[in-house]
């Protein structure tokens, strides 16, 4: 779960283009508005796990968190597969039934034209299953903007984990020092940070449903447009 606080608005990033040749974007939260994952996690899967079990929506919630809560953070916690043995429902028609939920953060679009304007490599970072990726590319079609796409399945890890940047290295060649990576979540961005990436950015608003939460230890941003300057 994302560890950050409500602070007081801190320091925006001053990110100095000239020396940043890859830009790495988380999707979740980041590009796309979590609104449609926390939705599907606490409310329409606990819904569907009530009717099939005779619960009520308060117990299959409960039942259903514990479940959450011992694998966050780890391969499993996005692994729709594994979901779906687990739970007994299948859990990619599931995410299909709601994809209309599923929408991209306001100047997203603007700042891939930005990145791309100053020939800057752009990769898309996730730690979304692969079926849950193909759902939001077709939705979105944020998809055709990225050089590169990784989930974390190929990696072996997760985000959160030191493990997932030292294979992410070996998979797209990136140097820590002239890199910057923007994500909701401050416990993967303590990862990549561990692991030497320079440029850190944390995106305060991850769901249009939720308070703003800023980071007390990264520069953050509402909105993309506050990572486009002039030229």
């Amino acid at each position: 779960m994302n560890k950050a606080i409500h602070t007081p608005r801190p320091y925006l990033p001053a990110l100095p283009w000239d020396r940043i040749d890859t830009v790495m974007l988380d999707m979740d939260g980041t590009l796309l508005d979590k609104y449609f994952d926390d939705y599907f996690w606490e409310k329409y899967v606990p819904r569907v796990y009530a009717v099939k079990h005779g619960l009520s929506d308060a117990k299959a919630e409960e039942q259903l968190l514990a479940k959450y809560r011992s694998v966050e953070s780890t391969l499993q916690w996005t692994d729709l597969y594994y979901w779906t043995e687990r739970l007994g429902l299948d859990m990619i028609s599931l995410k299909r039934e709601i994809n209309e939920l599923i929408n991209v953060h306001d100047h997203v679009f603007d700042f891939f034209t930005f990145v791309k304007a100053r020939k800057k490599r752009l990769c898309l970072i996730t730690n979304a299953h692969p079926k849950t990726l193909d759902i939001k590319l077709e939705k979105t079609g944020i998809g055709s903007y990225f050089d590169s796409i990784i989930c974390a399945d190929e990696v072996g890890y997760a985000k959160e984990q030191v493990e997932f940047w030292h294979g992410l290295e070996k998979l797209l060649d990136f140097d820590t020092t002239t890199t910057m990576f923007a994500d909701d979540t401050e416990k993967v961005l303590h990862a990549a940070g561990q692991y030497g990436l320079q440029y850190l950015v944390h995106v305060a608003k991850a769901s249009s449903r939720l308070d703003t939460v800023y980071s007390a230890v990264y520069p953050s941003i509402l909105h993309f447009k506050e990572l486009i300057v002039a030229r």
